[in-house]
Parts: C-alpha cells; structure tokens; sequence
C-alpha cells in the first residue's frame, strides 16, 4: 500500500516546484491488470495544492487503452486521440484506500472499460491527496487539475502527442465533487489547461446538506469518512470536532476514528444506520460551531470558486436521495446567470444509485462530442445529448436502465 512504498513520497526538492509539475513517472506498476481493453498502466507524481494552496503532492494512474497497441502513423485512427480523467467515487479517509492502489484489483462500475474500448488514455487521479481529504472540494479540484496538467507533460512518452491531445473530465457523486470544483477552478488556479469538456453526473453541490441526509441511513459511513476526511485540511474545526468526540460509551472517539483505516465500503458497512451525530458530546449542534460552518461553507459547497469555462454536461436524478435535485438546479442556474455553456438533464426515473448507470451512455455520448468531434446524432445512448452552442440548456429526460 501507499504507506509502505516510497515511491509514494515526494523527492526532496517537490516544494520548490510549480503546480502540475512531475514528480515522478514509473511504468507499470501493475503486475496484473484486470481491467479490460486496457494493455498497460504508468503512474504520475505530481507537484499540486492543498485546499489553503499550500504545496502538496498527488499521484494519477494512467490506463493505456487496447487500441493503441496498432498505433502507426501511417493508421492514426488506431492511435489514442484523448484523455479523460475519471474521477472515482472513492469515498474514503484513509491514505492506503486510494485508486492508484486498489484498481490494480479491478474498477468498480465498468466505466474505465468503457472509455478504454473508445480508444482514449484513462486517468485517475488520487485527488483527495496525501491526507485522504475526503469532501475537501478545493484540495480535490486542485488535485484534479494537476493531475492532467502533469499527464499531458509525459503524455509523449506513451504515444500521444501533447500538441494535438484532447482533455477531459468526468465524475459522478464523490467524483463530481471533484471534477465539480476542478471546473470551477480551472480558470484561476489552471489557466494555462485547455479542457474540451466536462461530465458531473450525481452532483453533491452542498455536503452540510448531503450529510443530514445520509444520517441514519445505509450510507452514514460516508458521513463519518466525510468528517475526518475534510477535517484534515482544517486544523482548527478538527481539534474542536475531536474534543466534541464522546470518550466512553458505545459511540465514541475509537470507534469514529476506526473510518481513518477503512475503504469507502469498508466505512458503509461499519456505520450503517448509525447516527453519527451521536459520536459527538453536542449532538448535531456541534456542527452549528461558527469554525465547523466556516469550513463546510469554504470547502464544500460548489458554485462559489469560479464559473467553468469549458462546455459542462451535467445528469441528475430527480428523486436523488442522498442530494437534493433542486440544489443542483439552483447550481446549474448559478452557472447560467454567469454565462456558463450547459447541458443540464433531469431524469424523472431512478435515484442516485440508478441514475450512476443510467447516466453512462449519454457521459460517453458527450464525450464522444467534445473528444471525437462527433454530432449529437450520432449518438447511442438513446437520448439526444444535443449541447447548445452557447448558453444553456435545460432537458427533463425519462431513462431508465435494466442493470440486473
């Protein structure tokens, strides 16, 4: 795991370095790759920011697809012509538990499969950083954009050419929190990156909110995860948190802090149906602590860090229960008072979980579009993913998709 390989750290003079600067490269990693249509992997170390943009470091695994083992010249159509950086939904406070590490066991929804088989290079970043900062929005979205930046620097190496390479991001729920804040940072903080389009399916545009949802419910693990993950950018809020932490008792400090070694599953699977709140000496009113709201407000809410400057294609359930539809409504509204260019679908069927796959198809449909260069007829989704030349447009779409 990432604690015990060195290559995980960064080299002495990482600091002095600028943002989106390599660090390190090392080709395959992977012994055994289980992911299909991929025939080779490399890693990135990169020079990135914190959410307080102090210097940090973050890692992203490339995923060569099977396609671009037929790459000539004299055949540039079997050569790899994009890159989309996959935001996984990883969910997790704990440093061992991150993508670079566990998707040498295999990718979770199939999604990386299917971007391989469109003969695009597939990178995932760690984006939580080194402190596995789990609902830190500004520490994931700048992870996020670095991770590309670097990328495009040794993408030569690996037969793409950076002059000509077409970049884009993509992720749902804890990943669209991610690429979210990455594009709305980009223009700030990423100038110099040129993103041909953006994918944020499941939007969480409020945690604060999120979290009272999760409470008590099956996915209250990620309430926990989501606490100690973004306290570890926020000293102060986490030393107050963890002096409002009961010591005794059957939910107590040992017991919270356990999410500190757990995957996100691992982290469902302990605190289901808990109430998470009951860990804490004030209950609920301990997150009413101007230092603990002055922290979610900063870090955790999107639509305040910037509008995104790339075309932004954004599914959401309508009956979405871990977040609600009318949050990313006003999200999307924000953006198109500010002169974003959206393609916003509200789907009448499914809730979050369903909406993970029955959004697939129109993602890669859009990304064919932006990537591609392919019009939205020639889509195969089902749905016309038809992005507005400027502007933004709002769709409700009834899709449903049989995954049993």
């Amino acid at each position: 795991p990432p604690s015990q390989d060195p290559w995980f750290q960064p080299p002495a003079d990482w600091q002095s370095k600028a943002p989106g600067t390599v660090l390190k490269v090392r080709k395959s990693p992977y012994t055994n790759i289980t992911i299909r249509n991929c025939i080779d992997t490399f890693q990135v170390q990169y020079r990135t920011s914190d959410t307080h943009n102090n210097a940090s470091w973050g890692h992203a695994t490339q995923f060569i697809p099977a396609s671009h083992a037929n790459c000539t010249a004299s055949r540039p159509e079997t050569c790899a012509h994009g890159i989309v950086s996959y935001e996984i939904p990883y969910d997790s406070a704990d440093p061992d538990a991150t993508p670079s590490y566990l998707l040498q066991w295999g990718e979770p929804y199939g999604e990386m499969a299917d971007l391989l088989a469109n003969g695009w290079f597939v990178s995932v970043p760690d984006y939580e950083g080194p402190l596995s900062s789990y609902c830190a929005g500004v520490q994931s979205g700048h992870s996020t954009l670095d991770s590309v930046r670097a990328v495009l620097q040794v993408a030569s190496e690996f037969g793409i050419s950076n002059g000509t390479a077409k970049a884009a991001l993509w992720g749902y729920s804890g990943g669209a929190m991610a690429t979210g804040f990455a594009a709305e940072l980009a223009a700030s903080y990423a100038p110099d990156l040129h993103l041909a389009g953006v994918v944020e399916g499941g939007t969480v545009p409020n945690i604060t909110s999120v979290g009272k949802l999760m409470n008590g419910k099956d996915t209250a693990g990620l309430l926990v995860a989501g606490i100690v993950g973004i306290t570890s950018q926020h000293a102060t809020a986490r030393a107050y948190l963890l002096s409002r932490l009961k010591t005794t008792g059957e939910f107590n400090i040992t017991g919270f802090l356990d999410a500190t070694s757990m995957t996100g599953v691992q982290a469902l699977l302990n605190y289901m149906y808990q109430d998470v709140y009951g860990y804490f000496l004030g209950g609920e009113q301990d997150f009413h602590d101007p230092r603990v709201t002055q922290m979610y407000e900063s870090d955790a809410v999107m639509g305040r860090h910037g509008t995104p400057d790339m075309p932004l294609f954004i599914y959401k359930a309508i009956q979405d229960e871990m977040s609600a539809v009318n949050e990313t409504d006003a999200l999307v509204q924000g953006f198109c008072e500010k002169g974003a260019n959206v393609l916003y679908h509200r789907n009448s069927i499914g809730g979050h979980n369903q909406e993970l796959w029955q959004g697939r198809a129109r993602a890669m449909d859009f990304l064919r579009m932006v990537l591609d260069g392919k019009s939205a007829n020639e889509t195969s989704s089902g749905a016309l993913v038809e992005m507005p030349e400027k502007g933004c447009r709002i769709v409700n779409v009834t899709i449903a998709v049989n995954v049993t």
